[in-house]
């Protein structure tokens, strides 16, 4: 490893709940909380989902949507905190269908339009945003994610100088990221790709499917990988032995170990540098990772 390994805390995701782990932040000061005792932690970048206080799941209001990313990021800006912003975009593309009637999707399901997706990212623009460059299924849902609308949704993100991460979950979405850099539909002199392993239904979380990915990842990209649940750990030694960076957090994972409660991110943070020191590497800063990213 020959320059440090940015840590990326994933602090909320849409799906697990309060019950699963009372740890998982919904509430706007909560998200914020937990993203800033991360960055005391270790991480440099903290990826951002906010959640409906009321349900305590994604809102599929998009309005509702842009204002609690609004809030959540005022609130870690003003702390005065330099922790590099990570919002997503994956809010609105996933679908679920009928089998009976395939054309027609389940009530809840939350596919919206390019405009909404990245409405919240025009207005609070993070540093970075997640653009996930894959079609798949996805739990029980159905992601969609054609060339257009990522081409649609890139465009819109870089206008405004925010620069888009890569989620890939196999090795076609690699293939497909690459495409849209090479074609110059994406324009990035140092693009970020995000390698996700042990998601269903995409690439296991193994030391094969990593490296397979990573390999296929351009020479000028800068990479990381994590991998879910029981895996996030070995992703993390295999990712940083590897060269690339890591993602730990509580949308990704709500364990320490079997049966012991993560008690918030930070935990996962800290880990995480046990990790990469363990296997003789370095942690980034916010410095370090603003100059590998070049942000």
């Amino acid at each position: 490893m020959q320059r440090p390994t940015i840590i990326s805390c994933a602090v909320t995701g849409g799906a697990d709940t309060k019950e699963m782990n009372p740890a998982v932040p919904v509430k706007p000061e909560e998200i914020a909380a937990e993203a800033l005792a991360a960055h005391d932690a270790g991480a440099a970048v903290v990826h951002i989902h906010v959640r409906d206080p009321e349900t305590g799941k994604a809102t599929p209001d998009p309005e509702k949507n842009a204002r609690l990313f609004e809030e959540t990021t005022e609130k870690i800006r003003k702390s005065g905190s330099e922790v590099i912003l990570n919002l997503t975009t994956g809010w609105g593309g996933v679908i679920r269908v009928n089998p009976e009637n395939p054309v027609e999707p389940v009530p809840g399901a939350r596919l919206k339009t390019v405009e909404e997706r990245v409405a919240h990212i025009l207005q609070c623009k993070p540093d970075i945003c997640s653009l996930d460059v894959a079609t798949m299924n996805f739990g029980k849902g159905i992601m969609i994610n054609s060339i257009e609308i990522l081409a649609a949704m890139g465009k819109a993100v870089q206008a405004v100088g925010v620069k888009p991460e890569i989620e890939a979950f196999d090795t076609g979405h690699v293939r497909l990221a690459n495409h849209l850099f090479d074609k110059e539909i994406l324009v990035d002199d140092r693009p970020l790709y995000q390698l996700c392993l042990g998601i269903p239904w995409g690439a296991d979380a193994t030391i094969e499917s990593l490296l397979t990915m990573k390999n296929l990842v351009p020479e000028k990209a800068v990479w990381s990988a994590f991998g879910i649940s029981s895996t996030e750990f070995p992703m993390v030694a295999a990712a940083a032995i590897s060269g690339g960076n890591v993602r730990v957090g509580l949308e990704d994972n709500l364990y320490m170990s079997r049966g012991e409660l993560a008690s918030g991110n930070a935990a996962l943070v800290a880990r995480a540098v046990t990790v990469i020191e363990a296997v003789g590497g370095q942690v980034a800063n916010v410095e370090d990772a603003r100059q590998a990213l070049n942000l």
